[in-house]
């Protein structure tokens, strides 16, 4: 059975695989599991219908994992509002049908995150239909393509860091706008990380990697500004409680990780420790519900899960259930496939 190496793996966590969204988003360690230690289960949580629902906004919410997040949050009876650059409306037709009858409501609006103004309308839109917002998701991203960075052209390379660095200011300052106005209102935003977190290489990802290098450095600024303030500057205490977290949704089987793949990538990692969007929302959305304090890890591929999943496929020998030995995406019976091999959600 194949093995893999100490140091492979500590090339990978190195690389800030084990944080991220994209090289996808996660990965990797080995040791203990092989000692036969068992992994800790994945967080679960019944869905039940909430009598006290929560207002949630999800930015790039029309497709992927932001979809997946509506999709939990509406079983859990919330409220949210999901944004996209291009219509949702298709999303949010798909989201009304599917929890028709619950206690749920979904709204959805056009929104390019790297533009000022069209975040400004976001957030009168999200007063409008929500009222009260409790949690806010900053998930829209792109990473421009898996090629080399001198082939990027300076347009691709502009939209990168709008969307992924500018377009989080811009919505993280929207969103404390907003939510410190909430009188007594406790409220979270949660900026998604992704591969290059941790500053390590992210070879064809480069100026992903660059963006997504900030977002934790923002995030603990951000804690700080909250919780102590600013030397020199006297600031009247909000009327909300603002709490800034990050989170990170791992390798997704969506357009960002398929895209410009290879075989060789597609068998490992993603096949390794990739999962679809559903599975990471089940795993992801009660833990955003049960965070509590200010500048929160919140994790999908958790050290436990990695550490099982490389037991299973590296000691127990077992195959991946969405790859298979030739590096192509095994295709669930009934469910419809994009030519890249997502998975089409609706």
């Amino acid at each position: 059975r194949p093995m893999m190496s100490i140091t492979a793996v500590a090339t990978l966590l190195g690389c800030g695989l084990a944080q991220g969204a994209v090289l996808g988003s996660r990965s990797v360690p080995v040791a203990r599991a092989a000692a036969g230690r068992a992994a800790t289960p994945a967080f679960t949580m019944q869905q039940q219908q909430t009598s006290s629902p929560k207002g949630v906004v999800i930015t790039g919410g029309a497709g992927g994992v932001g979809y997946a997040y509506a999709d939990e949050f509406l079983a859990r009876g919330h409220w949210v509002v999901i944004c996209d650059v291009k219509d949702p409306e298709p999303a949010v037709q798909s989201l009304r049908q599917k929890h028709a009858g619950g206690l749920g409501r979904v709204y959805g609006t056009t929104t390019d995150v790297s533009s000022a103004q069209s975040v400004q309308e976001l957030g009168e839109f999200v007063k409008a239909q929500l009222g009260t917002v409790h949690y806010w998701i900053n998930n829209a991203g792109i990473n421009g393509g898996r090629r080399p960075f001198t082939s990027l052209s300076t347009r691709t390379i502009e939209a990168v860091v709008n969307v992924n660095l500018i377009g989080v200011l811009l919505c993280t300052a929207e969103a404390l706008q907003l939510m410190q106005s909430q009188r007594g209102v406790t409220s979270h935003i949660f900026n998604t990380v992704g591969s290059g977190v941790k500053g390590g290489g992210t070879p064809g990802y480069a100026c992903y990697g660059a963006t997504k290098r900030g977002l934790p450095q923002l995030t603990d600024s951000l804690v700080k500004e909250l919780e102590e303030g600013v030397e020199g500057y006297d600031t009247k205490p909000p009327l909300g409680k603002v709490n800034v977290h990050t989170l990170s949704p791992g390798m997704v089987f969506t357009d960002l990780l398929l895209n410009d793949s290879t075989p060789k990538l597609r068998k490992f990692p993603f096949g390794v420790l990739a999962a679809q969007p559903p599975e990471v929302a089940k795993d992801l959305v009660p833990k955003i519900l049960a965070v509590s304090g200010n500048g929160q890890k919140v994790e999908f591929l958790t050290t436990d899960r990695i550490l099982n999943k490389f037991f299973e496929r590296f000691i127990q020998g077992k195959k991946s259930e969405y790859i298979d030995d030739a590096g192509n995406v095994i295709k669930a019976p009934g469910a419809q496939y994009a030519d890249n091999g997502v998975q089409i959600q609706y």
